[in-house]
């Protein structure tokens, strides 16, 4: 009994340094989100160049987000777990030091490649640490609650460092944290043996997918200071679709593809992706041009403004974990998905009503909480159908498809709405004059709650005509095997 106790015991400290790494990760994004207006301030950085730092670090997570899981796969989980997170953590301290805005997006970009080899592995040592179905699942779902708290946490966290030291310990922060899952990871996991070095890093392919992402985000950036004509821009977004068909013609010839086509052609998975990326696309924007409104209209502190978020936040813990697991065994994934996106596009369309004297209750205040909980309501059914019918050998992909559409919707998001806010706060400027600066920015932000909120609506229209699972699969309550994410 004293040793089947001791390895429950080394398997849940294993549990807590895996998901303190996790944490690291979530909140270091949200925590950047509350401290950018002020980063900006301090290195000069234009409106239109502050989406990238928060793109710089989504493009390269999403586009390598599958090759870091092949080379868990290839070096074993555990080196390139330990490889991710103190690479992480070195690019944190970079990115906290950075004397200029060059060196912050480099130092988001290493994050960024960094970050990809630490996700996956963190999935498989979980999974690798947690054989059995139920103390799996346990585990798993540990690690979503620490996963979801930790975006609420890096909002509070944020504000609160960015208002009592400055915005850089936003980023500094991952230092200590870093500290007991390095060693814990260290001393509690062994060497896994199970890996395939025969198997070839489709390395052509990850580069293909981070050009091509990199360029359409590049091309929204180009639309703003050049015009949606220019030839740069068009030019540009030619780039980008050449990339990225590339990739996919490549994914149906090599051996070991990055994204095996299958995994794309079930419509329920296509679906699952498809409206979480616009889903994560709206939320992206959404957050950025709350944040500045609440701080450079409204004058919130950091603080005040990552205490403001916490409606938001709660909504999405009690959509999650409380309405959706409920709905789950009584109502199919689509109706939940459609009614949570369909929602959601409300709460947003009432962000349309801001002004520079709205007061943050009632507005504000419902608006947050009623798109949290049908985010929250939503995104949960859509995790689980990402590994709709797949079998053992896929279902790391898969897992990781909903990440990546994440990531690459966030990414976009960020920079369409970015240029569709600054040219509306620009428009607004030419006809009522420069001393309007503070209702030409609400008017910029409106632009932008209203295409968030036509993006939702989208998600859910895809969600209702792709989505056509059963009951059987949402109420599953045993994750589908997951050795690794590639």
């Amino acid at each position: 009994m004293s040793g089947n106790a001791g390895r429950a015991d080394r398997s849940q400290l294993t549990l807590i340094c895996i998901s303190i790494a996790q944490l690291i990760v979530v909140c270091n994004a949200a925590i950047l989100n509350v401290a950018l207006p002020s980063a900006q301030l301090d290195l000069h950085i234009s409106d239109g160049g502050r989406q990238w730092v928060i793109t710089s670090y989504t493009l390269v997570f999403g586009g390598l987000l599958l090759l870091g899981g092949r080379l868990g796969d290839v070096f074993g989980r555990k080196r390139i777990f330990l490889v991710g997170l103190i690479g992480f953590v070195l690019a944190s301290a970079l990115g906290g030091s950075a004397p200029n805005s060059g060196v912050l997006l480099l130092a988001r970009a290493l994050q960024g490649l960094f970050g990809a080899l630490l996700a996956p592995a963190t999935l498989s040592l979980i999974s690798l640490t947690f054989p059995d179905g139920k103390r799996r699942a346990q585990a798993f779902g540990v690690f979503a609650a620490i996963t979801t708290a930790g975006g609420a946490a890096g909002l509070l966290l944020g504000g609160v460092l960015t208002s009592y030291l400055n915005w850089r310990w936003a980023l500094f922060i991952s230092i200590p944290l870093a500290v007991a899952p390095v060693i814990g990871v260290i001393a509690l996991v062994k060497d896994d043996a199970r890996t395939d070095r025969g198997a070839r890093l489709d390395f052509p392919s990850a580069v293909l997918a981070t050009l091509g992402l990199a360029a359409l985000v590049y091309a929204f950036n180009l639309a703003d200071s050049h015009g949606w004509t220019a030839g740069v821009t068009l030019g540009c977004f030619a780039g980008a679709v050449v990339l990225l068909t590339v990739f996919a013609l490549l994914q149906g010839r090599v051996r070991e593809p990055l994204l095996p086509p299958r995994i794309l052609r079930e419509r329920n998975r296509a679906g699952s992706y498809l409206s979480a990326a616009l889903a994560l696309l709206s939320l992206s924007g959404i957050t950025l041009f709350l944040t500045y409104y609440l701080q450079a209209v409204k004058g919130y502190s950091p603080a005040q403004t990552g205490v403001a978020y916490l409606p938001l936040a709660a909504g999405q813990v009690i959509g999650s974990s409380v309405i959706a697991a409920r709905l789950l065994t009584r109502v199919r994934p689509r109706g939940i998905m459609t009614a949570g996106y369909l929602f959601a596009a409300v709460f947003v369309l009432l962000l349309t009503q801001i002004d520079i004297d709205t007061h943050f209750t009632p507005l504000l205040l419902v608006a947050e909480f009623g798109l949290g909980v049908s985010l929250g309501t939503a995104f949960m059914p859509a995790a689980s159908l990402g590994t709709y019918g797949i079998g053992p050998r896929d279902a790391g992909v898969a897992s990781a498809m909903i990440n990546i559409s994440q990531q690459v919707g966030g990414s976009i998001g960020v920079a369409l709405l970015n240029t569709l806010a600054t040219s509306s706060t620009a428009t607004y400027l030419t006809t009522h004059g420069a001393a309007q600066h503070s209702a030409a920015l609400v008017s910029g932000y409106r632009t932008a709650f209203l295409w968030a909120g036509c993006f939702l609506i989208a998600a859910g229209l895809v969600a209702f005509f792709t989505v056509d699972a059963g009951r059987s699969h949402a109420a599953e309550k045993e994750p589908a095997p997951q050795e690794s994410v590639a």
